[in-house]
């Protein structure tokens, strides 16, 4: 049983060809349209959601097969053991999207279930996301070789999941992370990552902005606790520490690079509102291939489960 709970799940192989297929489908999409006929996803919510819910519905719809949405705490999810629920719901699906607040029950939920199980996000990685990363930067530069990703902002699941992504792909990897969210903290990835030759930490976005192909930035506060009253002191804290590292024009100091952002945006927090929709961004095109790409890693694990050749249509 193949499930994708992190990165570092697949190899650099298998991650090429969920990237290059999900290339094919976007320019081809009616090539796939039956690929995963009456196929069930259910796609499973504990933290709220606009890119996952869209971007797996409109995957699963257009490869032919259908959605089923179920809310964690409206469900029994919320009351009886992971272990349990999820053997039922596995049965009358074939294949499981979980969008959780703790990367445990997504690792349970795995180890449970008797369909693939895709981790949507949690605090600890965010590999979807990663993956439509990748595909944008190999969309525009065609290799991953040679390529400079530098990541501003707080060392979070997105983070995590980038840094898996750029030493499971080969791509040098810059972070500026003056704020370490403690629930997100992975010690052995943070290890493997010091001792790569890819990943490196800098302490000033001055020393990253003219050597890099790629900037991306990512909300300072976590989208379920920016509204919160009880988060209030600490995301003033985040802002005060975190605005000197904003992506801007001043920031960018006459570079012109491609610039990401994983959304939603916080405009004049993490980046300048001009930035957005500039020449150089290609934020909404990362965010497009959030489908483009799931499309490819469904296909690619309900191929796995019913031993149908990896990628069809090649």
């Amino acid at each position: 049983m193949r499930h994708f709970v992190s990165l570092v799940d697949f190899s650099r192989d298998e991650i090429q060809g969920i990237i290059e297929l999900g290339i094919k489908m976007k320019k081809h999409p009616e090539a796939y349209a039956s690929t995963c006929l009456h196929q069930g996803l259910l796609m499973l919510f504990q933290k709220t959601s606009t890119r996952t819910l869209l971007s797996f519905a409109s995957a699963i719809h257009q490869l032919g097969g259908y959605p089923v949405t179920l809310d964690w705490d409206q469900s029994n999810f919320a009351i009886s053991p992971i272990q349990y629920e999820v053997q039922y719901a596995s049965r009358n699906c074939d294949v499981i999207m979980a969008r959780l607040k703790y990367h445990k029950d997504v690792v349970d939920l795995a180890h449970y279930s008797q369909v693939p199980v895709i981790n949507g996000c949690s605090e600890r990685y965010h590999p979807c996301q990663a993956l439509a990363d990748l595909m944008t930067i190999f969309e525009i530069r065609g290799t991953f070789s040679g390529t400079t990703l530098s990541y501003v902002g707080v060392l979070n699941n997105v983070a995590n999941s980038l840094i898996e992504g750029c030493m499971q792909m080969g791509l040098k990897l810059k972070l500026v992370t003056p704020i370490i969210n403690p629930a997100s903290w992975d010690q052995q990835l943070m290890d493997f990552a010091e001792a790569s030759d890819l990943v490196q930490r800098v302490s000033a976005i001055e020393d990253v902005i003219g050597d890099t192909d790629f900037v991306y930035t990512d909300t300072w506060v976590d989208m379920e606790f920016f509204n919160a009253p009880n988060f209030l002191a600490e995301r003033e804290a985040r802002m005060k520490t975190m605005i000197p590292y904003q992506i801007n024009r001043t920031t960018l100091a006459g570079h012109h690079p491609y610039l990401m952002h994983d959304m939603p945006i916080h405009p004049g927090y993490e980046i300048e509102e001009s930035l957005v929709e500039s020449e150089e961004s290609i934020i909404y095109q990362q965010a497009e291939n959030r489908m483009h790409v799931e499309k490819a890693l469904l296909v690619y694990l309900l191929n796995q489960q019913s031993a149908k050749p990896v990628f069809p249509c090649d």
